[in-house]
């Protein structure tokens, strides 16, 4: 491979080296893109012990929206410099794992295309379907892999990626008492969104109460922050969906609590401020002027430092008996009006 083709992956292979014995690194799957082969790497830092909290932050599921990636890459390379001075960070990351996966779709990268080299969609490729009526093909399609949103042939096997990408989450995440997931997207409207389980169905989750609780301490301690807290299914449905699938899967174990989260980027916004990127396919999902991308970088930061520390510290802000009760009942009056409570 040509060290020039994908420059994600250089420097994400360039921290995995710098980082050295700091770091967890391997390949757990490889994918094939025409005639080249793209590894997909994870890597983890942190206290390795099943009895301390993690989270895990993913990125690049969508081929086209390569600015998730490249937030998840700047934040992973900004601990691993901090390692060499920080000892609060290492003191930190005693009581925390951090499980990295930025680019998930790295054949889909390559290709600039939102799905894999196979032409599926990963975010549509879980054996799960909606509950209710979706909407046409972005709910996705089982039609032709030739249109968008193609979930992958009916009783098929799930892609490469996707299994990789679940083996990581259940092997890391959900081997613990409690773990975060985000997943970082973008290309839905102006604003940037946080959104929770579930997209298959309109019914709210088993822990409404401790996302609540979630958003409650954010909002608090980032009182100017313009992230939009809500359910997938207040936008739309989907079949398919991986953090679905895999938060049904974790609540096979009750004692356990695990939150799927996707950081949805408004890439509408960048095209508002330069309407020129309309005219490039890569335009609608990034920020292509430099400033701008910088700008990106780092606003985020701020979210994924937040999610590591309220993870570390997730015995404080969890919400118990009455407790959980009152955020359970804000939770649906906030998000679900029309649901009884």
């Amino acid at each position: 491979m040509i060290a020039s083709e994908l420059p994600e992956l250089i420097e994400l292979e360039q921290i995995i080296s710098e980082g050295g014995a700091h770091l967890d690194a391997c390949v757990v799957c490889e994918v094939t893109a025409g005639e080249r082969q793209f590894p997909v790497h994870t890597i983890s830092l942190g206290n390795p012990g099943l009895d301390v909290p993690a989270v895990g932050f993913f990125g690049g599921v969508h081929g086209l929206e390569r600015i998730g990636a490249q937030v998840l890459i700047a934040y992973l390379r900004s601990l691993v410099m901090r390692l060499q001075w920080d000892s609060m960070l290492h003191r930190q990351l005693e009581s925390v794992r951090l499980v990295f996966m930025p680019l998930v779709n790295p054949g889909g990268v390559w290709q600039g295309t939102r799905a894999n080299p196979r032409g599926v969609d990963l975010m549509r490729n879980a054996p799960l379907d909606a509950s209710e009526r979706v909407p046409f093909l972005i709910g996705g399609q089982r039609i032709s892999a030739g249109l968008p949103w193609y979930r992958g042939p009916a009783h098929g096997p799930m892609e490469a990626e996707s299994v990789a990408l679940c083996a990581v989450v259940e092997a890391q995440l959900m081997t613990r008492e409690f773990s975060i997931a985000l997943d970082c997207h973008s290309g839905f409207g102006i604003n940037d969104r946080i959104w929770f389980p579930y997209a298959h169905t309109v019914r709210p989750i088993h822990h409404l109460p401790e996302i609540h609780a979630l958003k409650e301490i954010f909002d608090q301690s980032n009182g100017n922050h313009r992230y939009i807290f809500e359910p997938q299914s207040r936008q739309y449905l989907a079949h398919g969906d991986l953090w679905d699938y895999l938060y049904r899967r974790a609540s096979e174990q009750p004692a356990r609590s695990f939150l799927p989260l996707t950081l949805e980027m408004g890439s509408w916004l960048w095209v508002k401020k330069n309407p020129r990127q309309l005219f490039s396919r890569h335009g609608i999902f990034n920020p292509l002027i430099e400033h701008r991308l910088q700008r990106v970088l780092r606003r985020h930061v701020a979210w994924l430092d937040f999610l590591t520390r309220a993870a570390g510290s997730h015995q404080r802000w969890l919400p118990t008996g009455e407790a959980r009760e009152v955020h359970r009942r804000r939770a649906l009056e906030y998000w679900y009006p029309n649901v009884s409570s």
